[in-house]
């Protein structure tokens, strides 16, 4: 199937992941999710040699290619996940312009500019998926879908091609939490992996934050206000003074590359009672210990302040920076092989820390170290998403190479 046709076909399938459906631990949290998977299945199911394919009923796809070539090789795995960001629910509506340089009208107003995004510039010349302005593109993690099933058709096609074991897998709901990396856990799926997910042409990532959060709850004493004084004691009050005590340059607003922060995420109530949500944050593992200790003395001492009980809370961990897991033999050949890979398909590789958690991060810590691949998308999360065709066909080139590296010395 040609690539640009396989995306536009997934990116049809509505699969915006369900929050409330996600927390109340139901996966998939959205039946598109399912439906994409099915259709994953059908195009597995077409390709020559392709084995052990399975649709989870928590909606994960999972299946294998053989090695051609001896069972010494090292397995190699890619993922991608199924679902996309909930910030815009509505249906996909994606197209394919020829972009000649300046703006891209998308559609209801909405105009992609070079002013908003000047690395337009570097695809002058080529076809470039966008929305109609209404809707996400869904390149978020289609793209990554697309072009892995791309390279395995690719690979099964050309039986001259040698490679080892590789497998594939796709899962749900990775924009809440990473909750189906977390439902994976199969560290026997691979000795490495590489997700693909994120980011323009030559991007890789091999670190990302140590993350966690704190829930922190403020109990008050309502009281009406004709008798409220000294019987009012004022939970939402007691919230933004507590606020107060973060340094107020350590959000996400103001820090950039690998500086860590304190996102002040969520915070509801009343005068009786406020809870306040937070994001910690921080690339490194000392930085990230000292952001949740101070957490922790600054809950202790606002109950020294107000009385014991008047605060009470909990700090946990969510995910780890990848680089804990990728310094060591195993790591060390999956970023060689995807340099190699880079080098060989004339990309310059463009390392960059991942202001954010990814489901590699996930894989890593159960036993199968996993850094990130681009995709050659742009504005995540956005109407404005947009996708260069000869980036995704690069990122599929990649995985190929990938493959095929492992096996030259056979």
């Amino acid at each position: 199937m040609d690539l640009k046709t396989r995306f536009l076909q997934y990116t049809r399938i509505n699969t915006t992941t369900n929050q409330i459906a996600g927390s109340a631990g139901v996966m998939p949290s959205s039946l598109g999710q399912i439906e994409l998977g099915k259709l994953i299945v059908k195009e597995l199911n077409e390709m020559q040699g392709i084995t052990n394919i399975e649709h989870r009923d928590n909606g994960i796809v999972t299946a294998t290619l053989p090695s051609n070539c001896g069972d010494d090789l090292p397995s190699v795995a890619f993922f991608g996940h199924l679902d996309t960001s909930s910030e815009h629910v509505g249906d996909t509506h994606a197209k394919l312009v020829n972009y000649q340089g300046g703006y891209i009208k998308l559609g209801h107003g909405e105009v992609l500019t070079i002013k908003d995004n000047p690395e337009l510039n570097n695809y002058i010349g080529q076809e470039i998926f966008v929305t109609d302005g209404t809707s996400l593109l869904g390149a978020d993690d289609k793209a990554a879908i697309a072009a892995i099933m791309n390279a395995l058709e690719v690979i099964t096609s050309t039986p001259s091609i040698k490679h080892g074991k590789v497998s594939v897998a796709f899962v749900p709901d990775e924009e809440q939490g990473l909750l189906g990396a977390n439902a994976f856990n199969t560290p026997d799926f691979a000795d490495f992996g590489y997700t693909l997910d994120c980011c323009g042409i030559g991007e890789f990532v091999k670190e990302n934050w140590n993350a966690g959060n704190a829930v922190i709850t403020f109990h008050g004493k309502s009281a009406h206000p004709m008798n409220s004084k000294g019987n009012l004691k004022n939970s939402l009050l007691m919230a933004q003074q507590f606020i107060t005590y973060f340094p107020r340059l350590e959000t996400p607003e103001n820090t950039e590359g690998r500086d860590g922060y304190y996102w002040m995420k969520k915070l509801e109530g009343n005068s009786a009672k406020t809870v306040l949500n937070i994001d910690i944050r921080d690339f490194t593992k000392e930085g990230y210990l000292d952001r949740k200790c101070f957490i922790d003395q600054a809950c202790r001492s606002f109950n020294n302040l107000y009385g014991d009980g008047t605060l009470t809370y909990n700090i946990s961990d969510r995910y780890e920076n990848v680089s804990n897991y990728l310094n060591n033999t195993i790591g060390n050949m999956a970023i060689s092989l995807a340099e190699q890979a880079y080098i060989k398909n004339g990309i310059e590789m463009k390392v960059i820390p991942m202001r954010g958690g990814y489901d590699g991060a996930v894989f890593s810590a159960n036993g199968i170290p996993c850094p990130n691949i681009f995709t050659g998308a742009h504005n995540f999360h956005s109407i404005c998403e947009y996708l260069p065709v000869p980036s995704l066909l690069a990122a599929s080139n990649v995985v190929q190479t990938i493959i095929m590296t492992i096996a030259e010395d056979k």
